[in-house]
């Protein structure tokens, strides 16, 4: 969880600043602003499955550490962008493949933590692990949203380009003891892929909401003169305590009951930002937005792990979470394009109406989840190691 906080810190730095320096500091349009915060997401969801796989085969340690390595090659393209800002196709182009390079990083990072969680803690805890992971990525996205608009301010994009380098995180990974792999046979991607992407697909629904938050919650809020930061800090701490506090929930009484109640409550959150009048009520329903979200990952997340073999799940949560990728990387520049015709309040009406869809999505897994994870119906199928 540490090493995912300072990575995800690090990584998370641009999220305020990087609609702000496309739109403003490069003067392009709303459709490339979500295509470059998109772009991330896109590349993962190709890296998603390889990440997968070279977690189970290589172990979840050397993922993370290939995923910190990645990073810093991300970080070293933002400054390259940097030198051609008088170009701005240009930039944006080079800021476009550094972008990619981070969502290949992101990838094996939080694949290879969250199969590394799993083999500590069990299948039973499946709800907690995703929970908890995710939690450190939010905290860290949280604490990143105020560094980095103070960055931006005071040494523009090149502060945040500076600071994309999370290789200081190999510092707390590499004494752990590595989890190796003990199963050689494993799931093929098609069986596995069966067996997820319905969750997958519910889950890519609710995260159409996050994306509009990461890129267009800035633009909003500076639209109607409100400072820009605080959006998605209180989004991102409204996820983390619901996570802290209710994770354990999808473990306990199912992922299916969780989640089917947590995308309502993202909708409504969702539409409040955008018929808000008043900045109170706009970030209250930014905390509404991920204190829904925050459990509806896990949540569906349980119901996917637990129709997959042991030996696969790390191939299981990439290609779970590549469904949410597919949702960021395609849906993002879609919300951007969308903005563009029909102005930002209707990114987060869209947003509210696809986490609304993701609601038959869990009431179809209602009745297979009335028995939740438990340690002895999972006896058999323990996680051997990843």
């Amino acid at each position: 969880m540490s090493a995912v906080f300072i990575a995800f810190l690090v990584i998370g730095l641009a999220i305020p600043v990087l609609p702000l320096h496309v739109h403003q500091g490069l003067g392009l349009g709303t459709f490339l602003v979500g295509l470059v915060a998109g772009s991330q997401f896109a590349a993962a969801i190709l890296s998603r499955v390889w990440a997968g796989r070279y977690s189970d085969a290589s172990g979840a340690k050397h993922a993370v550490i290939a995923g910190l390595m990645i990073a810093a090659a991300g970080g070293l393209l933002y400054l390259l962008s940097l030198s051609v800002v008088t170009a701005p196709a240009t930039s944006a182009t080079i800021l476009l493949l550094g972008r990619a390079v981070l969502g290949v990083s992101e990838s094996f990072i939080i694949t290879g933590a969250q199969s590394w969680g799993l083999a500590i803690l069990g299948v039973q805890n499946t709800s907690k692990v995703l929970a908890w992971i995710g939690s450190a990525m939010f905290g860290a996205f949280a604490a990143g949203a105020p560094i980095g608009t103070a960055l931006y301010a005071l040494y523009d994009f090149t502060g945040i380009a500076l600071a994309t380098t999370p290789l200081a995180t190999l510092a707390l990974v590499a004494p752990l003891r590595r989890i190796r792999s003990t199963v050689p046979v494993r799931a093929g991607l098609l069986k596995v892929m069966a067996a997820v992407w319905v969750p997958g697909v519910g889950s890519a629904l609710s995260s159409v909401g996050f994306g509009a938050v990461t890129a267009f919650s800035a633009l909003l809020f500076v639209a109607r003169g409100w400072p820009t930061w605080p959006a998605f800090t209180i989004f991102a701490l409204a996820f983390i305590l619901a996570r802290i506090v209710l994770g354990h929930l999808a473990d306990r009484f199912g992922g299916a009951k969780v989640a089917l109640v947590c995308v309502v409550v993202e909708a409504a959150g969702l539409a409040l930002m955008e018929l808000a009048p008043r900045l109170a009520l706009a970030l209250t329903g930014a905390a509404l937005t991920g204190i829904g979200y925050s459990l509806v990952y896990p949540g569906l997340g349980v119901e996917a792990v637990r129709r997959v073999p042991a030996q696969s799940r790390g191939l299981a949560m990439g290609a779970y979470t590549g469904f949410l990728d597919v949702a960021l990387g395609f849906g993002t520049p879609a919300l951007g394009l969308l903005a563009s015709v029909a102005g930002l309040g209707a990114v987060f009406i869209a947003s509210a109406v696809a986490a609304l869809c993701a609601a038959p999505v869990a009431a179809s897994f209602l009745r297979s989840s009335a028995h939740p994870v438990t340690p002895a119906r999972h006896a058999a199928c323990r996680v051997s190691g990843l």
